[in-house]
């Protein structure tokens, strides 16, 4: 496939009108005061199916040919796009089926069975995820969309933040989190069009700095499967579509630590009344740990999403 360029989250966008929410960008005099600068939090805990992922899910299914729509869609998720691609074929009148660590969640699990999907359990420290889809995909002649190293599923995750600025305007910095890197890759695309001289930044597990390395090193680095509770970001290398358009785009790979990751849930519970997953606290934590070097800025910071298992989330919460 061809590396994704602004024109595609544009067509994107237009794809997802009527489909996907526009979600709201909130805003925290707490937070404000905390960072030392103006915060723009782009919710995507309040998209369809939770998170993010349903904006490249529908746009890569919508795209789809008649023939390929009809014979389905297979994909490996550990959770938001395994839901976003369940709802999204559902709604396209296409079957999907979706490779879950049988790990994942209790909700996202649950979630992605209710929205119509077909789950085939794997272990994700002793087998091969992407191995297996492909597989599924061969015998089943469903077409692949994974979640992450596709040109519309990038573009459809860049429309997350190309709302952002349509409705805030220029940001000096934008923090978004980075597992394989579509959100990252597509909200870099938008913000060089419409912010050029915004700083974008990814923010992923101190476990799991697999995107950290491959910036410095100039290649896609892999690393073993990481142990974090951002269980969205628990990836070991970044896609050869995302991490072209990150190397080119991104300014820099920041990592935190799960500590600082149940921190930012409960600030997003206590102040602003969120529920946030750990991984949708990936670019809060990271910008609050950067804000020294932003004060009196405008900072946009991509809230990825808010499917968690509830006992999981009172657990770390009520240990602070």
């Amino acid at each position: 496939m061809s590396l994704p360029v602004f024109v595609d989250v544009q067509a994107a966008a237009e794809r997802l009108r009527g489909h996907a929410n526009r979600t709201p960008v909130l805003r925290s005099a707490t937070a404000d005061a905390r960072a030392g600068a103006s915060l723009f939090f782009k919710c995507e805990n309040f998209q369809r199916t939770g998170a993010f992922k349903f904006r490249g899910a529908f746009n890569a299914i919508a795209r789809l040919s008649p023939t390929q729509q009809r014979a389905g869609v297979v994909t490996f998720s550990s959770g938001n796009h395994a839901q976003a691609i369940a709802l999204a074929a559902r709604e396209l009148g296409v079957t999907a089926t979706i490779v879950m660590p049988s790990d994942a969640p209790a909700a996202k699990l649950a979630a992605t069975r209710d929205y119509g999907g077909e789950i085939v359990a794997y272990d994700r420290f002793t087998e091969d995820r992407e191995a297996l889809t492909r597989r599924i995909a061969r015998e089943r002649g469903a077409t692949l969309i994974p979640p992450y190293d596709h040109t519309d599923v990038i573009a459809g995750q860049g429309t997350a933040a190309l709302e952002l600025f349509e409705e805030v305007g220029a940001l000096d910095a934008l923090f978004v989190c980075l597992g394989g890197g579509g959100l990252l890759a597509g909200c870099a695309l938008a913000a060089r069009q419409m912010a050029p001289d915004c700083a974008v930044y990814g923010v992923e597990p101190e476990a799991g700095d697999d995107g950290r390395q491959s910036l410095r090193a100039g290649r896609i680095v892999t690393i073993a499967v990481p142990r974090t509770i951002a269980d969205g970001a628990m990836t070991t290398h970044l896609g050869e579509l995302t991490f072209p358009v990150i190397r080119e785009r991104v300014r820099d790979v920041l990592t935190v630590a799960d500590r600082e990751l149940v921190q930012a849930m409960r600030f997003f519970a206590e102040r602003m009344k969120m529920v946030v997953e750990p991984t949708g606290c990936l670019a809060a934590a990271g910008a609050f740990a950067a804000a020294p070097g932003w004060r009196g800025r405008r900072v946009g910071i991509v809230v990825s999403g808010g499917n968690v298992d509830l006992a999981a989330y009172a657990g770390w919460i009520g240990s602070g």
